[in-house]
């Protein structure tokens, strides 16, 4: 019975239409031998990103009689649990035994890390049988020093994140290519403001607000019961739901451990220290919850100071905290951190000699680091003086001749560009500024 149902979920995806919703702006390459693994929150997209590739190896004229697709979320597939995976390519096969070895079957495995064992069926698919492997997992379960040490170095692995604001243009129908233009100009801007309300998720892309809000709200809910929760056996889930919404509330701002276990103490939780860390540490497994430490060469160092927690996504934490601690301020640098995030993992904050903080230092894919300071705005003289000291001082300090101050509202009238003793700070729109991370 189980070898029949396989063959009918294996048969009815072959001949279904994928809802395969907005292209993605994720080149992922693919290596011989070594299977594809895209990772990441929960609800950014994955399974659609699988159903594109399907699509795109159907244009290149793979018939889909050579691709299996097996989501195994799907509740008819708990069997499996204990049955095992090698019933999936014994249904496959079994419907075409002429494949076997003698052609390149491509196998699309959703969520298999629901099923204890799948590292080592993977690894055995790879050096055993002629197939591409292409593996999504929700990220607390799928992470990618686990596929590394249990698979041998048979796996490549990718992020894949929430809408990108250039994906979100996609998904509005909005050209922010080509020659500029007033019209194109307002049409992106118009955008912004859309993306700033809903956020980059995209089931909610065209939801209304209250029925948005209780999506994310379950999307929160889901993370941390089943990421964290369930995965690590937590025994006092309440004193995680605690630190999750402390953390949430607090976007954009400091903490420390001893802090956050002193907040668990007043509240009646006896978590030690060491578990605060295991918890924070299994939120950024999950890709909702990231740490930034401070910029220093010493890890030691950076690891003993403040640290600074963004989320995934910034319509997120409008949706799941009360809004008493968290501002607008704080909600844009969390969009920069969010769009730097999708293109580098090396970002820290900096803290000058004399005191003063840089929001973002961050490494980027061709290895320059970049000096980002958001602000709402820089009309204010105050605000203005104090952010540009910042920064000014912080490039002397890295020797850096250029750097950033992401703006919600366009650059001041006396022009984009700030010069401070032969330096150049660029004041940038954030609408720009996502674009130009691409």
């Amino acid at each position: 019975m189980a070898l029949d149902l396989l063959k009918e979920i294996i048969l009815d995806f072959q001949e279904a239409d994928l809802p395969t919703g907005v292209p993605r702006r994720l080149d992922a390459l693919t290596v011989p031998g070594k299977a594809t693994v895209f990772i990441g929150p929960r609800r950014s997209g994955k399974s659609t990103f699988l159903f594109q590739l399907v699509e795109r190896l159907s244009r290149d004229g793979v018939s889909r009689r050579d691709i299996l697709y097996i989501n195994f979320f799907d509740d008819r597939l708990r069997h499996l649990r204990h049955d095992g995976l090698q019933a999936v390519l014994d249904a496959y096969f079994s419907l075409y035994p002429e494949k076997k070895n003698a052609r390149t079957v491509y196998c699309f495995f959703d969520e298999i890390q629901v099923v204890p064992g799948w590292e080592s069926f993977v690894d055995r698919v790879m050096r055993t049988e002629r197939c591409e492997v292409y593996i999504t997992g929700s990220s607390a379960a799928m992470l990618s020093r686990e596929i590394a040490s249990q698979m041998r170095g048979r796996a490549l692995s990718w992020e894949l994140f929430p809408f990108s604001f250039g994906e979100y243009l996609d998904y509005k129908g909005v050209d922010a290519g080509g020659p500029p233009s007033g019209r194109r100009r307002m049409l992106i801007q118009k955008a912004f403001d859309d993306y700033w309300e809903v956020g980059g998720f995209p089931e909610v892309a065209g939801v209304d607000g209250p029925l948005r809000i209780k999506i994310h709200q379950e999307y929160w809910s889901a993370m941390l019961f089943r990421d964290l929760i369930e995965r690590h056996d937590i025994a006092h889930p309440r004193a995680v739901s605690e630190l999750g919404h402390r953390l949430i509330e607090n976007a954009a701002s400091l903490h420390t451990v001893n802090r956050l276990t002193g907040y668990l103490k007043t509240l009646g939780h006896r978590a030690p220290k060491s578990a605060v860390s295991d918890y924070l540490h299994w939120f950024e497994d999950a890709f909702f919850l990231f740490t930034v430490r401070v910029f220093d060469a010493s890890l030691a160092r950076a690891n003993t100071n403040p640290k600074k927690i963004y989320c995934v996504d910034h319509a997120l934490v409008r949706s799941v905290s009360s809004g008493v601690l968290v501002n607008a301020g704080h909600l844009l640098e969390n969009l920069v951190f969010a769009g730097l995030r999708r293109v580098t993992s090396d970002i820290a904050y900096y803290k000058t000699g004399t005191g003063h903080e840089v929001d973002f230092a961050a490494r980027m894919p061709d290895g320059a680091l970049k000096l980002v300071q958001v602000c709402e705005s820089l009309a204010d003289p105050t605000t203005r003086t104090r952010e540009i000291r910042a920064l000014a001082r912080a490039m002397a300090e890295l020797d850096l001749s250029t750097s950033a101050v992401v703006t919600r509202e366009g650059p001041p009238e006396a022009g984009p560009s700030i010069e401070v003793d032969g330096r150049t700070i660029e004041v940038v729109p954030a609408w720009r500024f996502l674009l130009e991370l691409g």
